[in-house]
């Protein structure tokens, strides 16, 4: 065990909504200080930068939302341009949450809405190929995969894809007295924030989690040790992954 005996946490997601998370139920159990701290955010593109795309709004029949982010970013871009959306656009959503979070900005029965049953763009097959003759926008983070886009070329929907957000830094206060024991990643950019807010970080024998593939290897390509990983077949959340290693740390300080 190379970590020194955890007792204070920065987790970098936004603090839970519910009291019930289970983040607490560890905190009580294992006597934590725990901090929830995002380490990015994400960041609408200016209208100068959304102009300079040269595309009209209004010229498309139908948009398509892969993000609740996206949907925020789109409506705030068109309340800022002050557009109004008519009645007769369609839309289209990766699931089903997507669509009914549509209702913050529109009445949601007098729409055209689609929306996949799998969480996955293939799943809207049918509804594309009733509605192939739409002129749709795809509004994207400015990192993207194809995943999505690869789906559309190979059903030679007419789209555009239009960047209107994206992922930044969220920087720490100056005199951020950073004397964390542990801290627990969920996304490869969460690293890359904490090495521009501490350029001279030193792991020692602090501990660090993450969740997901992606994030590890972003960890271990940063020179850094990981102490504790999610999903495994046996924690496949985070919060049960944590558990499982403040067992075996606290045991080894006891």
């Amino acid at each position: 065990m190379n970590a020194r005996k955890v007792k204070k946490i920065l987790i970098s997601q936004p603090k839970p909504s519910s009291e019930k998370s289970p983040y607490y139920e560890i905190a009580e159990k294992f006597h934590l200080d725990l901090h929830f701290y995002p380490l990015i955010k994400v960041e609408r593109v200016s209208l100068k930068e959304f102009r300079q795309q040269r595309i009209n709004i209004l010229d498309f029949t139908a948009v398509i939302f892969t993000a609740r982010t996206a949907v925020d970013k789109f409506f705030s871009i068109c309340e800022e341009m002050k557009i109004v959306i008519p009645e007769t656009m369609k839309y289209f959503c990766i699931s089903e949450t997507v669509a009914l979070y549509l209702q913050k900005y529109i009445v949601y029965r007098k729409r055209k809405i689609f929306f996949s049953q799998t969480g996955k763009i293939d799943g809207l097959n049918n509804a594309f190929t009733k509605h192939a003759k739409e002129k749709f926008l795809f509004p994207v983070p400015e990192e993207h995969n194809d995943e999505v886009t690869n789906f559309l070329d190979q059903k030679k929907i007419n789209y555009t894809k239009s960047v209107m957000y994206r992922t930044v830094s969220n920087d720490f206060d100056k005199d951020e007295k950073f004397d964390y024991d542990m801290i627990i990643f969920f996304s490869p950019l969460g690293i890359q924030s904490l090495l521009k807010n501490f350029p001279d970080f030193k792991q020692g024998d602090r501990a660090i989690g993450c969740f997901g593939n992606a994030t590890a290897k972003a960890v271990v390509d940063a020179g850094l040790r990981l102490d504790c990983e999610a999903p495994q077949p046996d924690y496949p959340s985070m919060a049960a992954a944590l558990e499982a290693f403040l067992k075996e740390n606290h045991k080894h300080w006891a």
